[in-house]
């Protein structure tokens, strides 16, 4: 009885931790991680997780987790102590979330209107029929790749809300995953977001629903975000240095944060210099570029529509690579499911599935080189800024050639 009694209390204690401030502490090269777990709770905070691709632990305390962060910021052995806050990754990368606060300045507003229009003009989810190759699929030439190479034995993950384990276009090429947010639980998707940036980088080609740019990857899955898409900084981070530990050779990332901080920054460097390409959504703001796309070692990924027009709701700066379809996408959804969604969450998938087929024909390729191959393979559209379509649209024949 006293034993149930204690897993309980430690239960009630998990929770509140949970909900309560977290911190990401960030140790000097050379501190072991048993010392690193061992300071921390020596200064009276509870030890989380560990991310020991970047010498962090993430500390919580139910109340006061500022008590714990400045003893430790006294230590010799600590960098430094970052914020980990809880937001919703997905409000800056997709047309299911337009409605966080953002800067006053009319471009912006009028970027999230524009998407907030796309998402009133897409259809409900629907089921399968037969096969169709859905336009951006068709618009950076995929099919014209697949007598070269589908992707076949690549290894890529998305990071994200999870993946539907059971959609009939995604099962059987869905290798495995992990569950940062409870790693008791699936990667499975209870939010529909990451199964529908998966579709369209994997879709099986079996005469049904749709097919994905690469549809004979090895794809994988690391749910970071909740339900609702939201997640904290070190959810994400775990997710980017489990792609790392793994050895994926391709991350998609369709998510963003209006800032970053310098344990995020330290999570794409790491994912880089493990030979890990990241390809990220440039974000929905109308305005600059969103993180970690913003990193230097990420490739960030701006949204173009059907008549080859930067969408309007598109992020843009000198950090955007390349452009890809992004505005009314139809791809798998949770429930075996069909759905057509708008934002660069979706133009990410797109230059993720292109650099799989890259990657199969350019085995042991680097993050730089990957980044001057879609280049290469691009082709400036006409009208469209350089900040608002970098290199410009890539194209699978071009790539793989």
């Amino acid at each position: 009885m006293v034993r149930g009694l204690l897993l309980v209390i430690l239960s009630l204690l998990s929770v509140a931790a949970r909900a309560g401030e977290r911190r990401i502490v960030v140790f000097q090269p050379g501190t072991s991680p048993a010392q690193r777990v061992a300071l921390a709770k020596a200064a009276g905070g509870l030890v989380v997780r560990e991310l020991r691709g970047i010498n962090a632990v993430v500390i919580a305390h139910p109340t006061q987790v500022s008590i714990a962060e400045s003893k430790l910021r006294a230590l010799a052995e600590v960098k430094r102590v970052d914020p980990d806050p809880k937001i919703n990754w997905l409000k800056m990368a997709d047309a299911r979330g337009t409605d966080f606060a953002l800067p006053s300045a009319s471009g912006i507003l009028k970027g999230i209107e524009a998407l907030k229009k796309q998402q009133a003009e897409q259809p409900a989810p629907t089921a399968p029929g037969a096969q169709e190759t859905p336009w951006g699929i068709a618009r950076v030439k995929a099919p014209a790749a697949w007598g070269t190479t589908r992707g076949k034995g690549v290894k890529l993950v998305v990071i994200d809300t999870g993946i539907d384990m059971t959609h009939p276009e995604l099962s059987g090429i869905i290798k495995g995953g992990w569950n940062a947010i409870s790693t008791a639980a699936t990667f499975n998707d209870d939010n529909g977001h990451g199964t529908h940036v998966s579709g369209t980088i994997a879709a099986k080609d079996d005469d049904a629903g749709v097919v994905g740019v690469a549809p004979q990857i090895d794809l994988y899955g690391v749910k970071v975000l909740d339900e609702n898409g939201s997640g904290t900084f070190d959810d994400v981070i775990a997710g980017m240095l489990w792609a790392v530990e793994n050895k994926m050779e391709v991350a998609s990332m369709s998510l963003g944060a209006n800032s970053g901080n310098q344990a995020l920054a330290d999570a794409v460097e790491a994912m880089r210099k493990a030979g890990v390409i990241l390809i990220a959504a440039a974000g929905n703001s109308g305005g600059s570029v969103g993180y970690p796309a913003a990193y230097p070692g990420a490739i960030a990924v701006a949204a173009s529509d059907s008549k080859d027009k930067l969408a309007s709701f598109s992020s843009r700066g000198p950090s955007v690579a390349v452009i890809a379809p992004g505005v009314n996408v139809k791809s798998t959804y949770m429930g075996g499911a069909y759905d057509t969604l708008s934002g660069t969450s979706m133009a990410t998938p797109h230059a993720a599935g292109l650099t799989a087929l890259y990657v199969a024909t350019h085995k042991g390729a680097t993050p730089e080189q990957a980044r001057a191959a879609l280049a290469a393979a691009s082709t400036k559209l006409p009208g469209v800024p350089d900040i608002g379509q970098g290199a410009g649209l890539p194209t699978a024949d071009k790539l793989v050639r």
